[in-house]
């Protein structure tokens, strides 16, 4: 059994909330006992987005006859590391346009300095 933290929905506010993945049954929804007793005794609930992908890898994972748990530690692992490497090319396009503008304002600033000294 694999345990693994998603953000779930309390009214307007998000709350880490843990779910358990093992062998589940293969015609109920991985998650549907959880979500309903978040449902009923927190008043919580798993986002519609968290609860597609969960049923998606049970049908993958039954399809290529591979470990349930298994592939959601892959998959999970894998779109943590891709999240990760988008926020550092977000954050690089950030930097590389901060130092494009501060070049631009520097040059400007020398057309500006290039012209008062030709007056002069």
């Amino acid at each position: 059994m694999k345990r693994f933290t998603i953000p779930c929905d309390f009214g307007d506010k998000k709350h880490p909330f843990h779910v358990y993945v093992g062998k589940p049954i293969k015609t109920q929804h991985p998650l549907k006992y959880q979500a309903a007793w978040l449902q009923a005794q927190r008043g919580g609930y798993i986002p519609q987005d968290v609860m597609d992908s969960f049923e998606k890898l049970q049908k993958i994972a039954l399809e290529n006859n591979v470990s349930y748990e298994d592939l959601c530690v892959y998959a999970l692992r894998n779109a943590a590391t891709k999240k990760e490497q988008v926020a550092k090319e977000q954050a690089q396009k950030e930097i590389n346009k901060k130092k494009n503008d501060t070049n631009k304002e520097l040059s400007s600033l020398d057309a500006t300095e290039g012209n008062d000294t030709d007056n002069a």
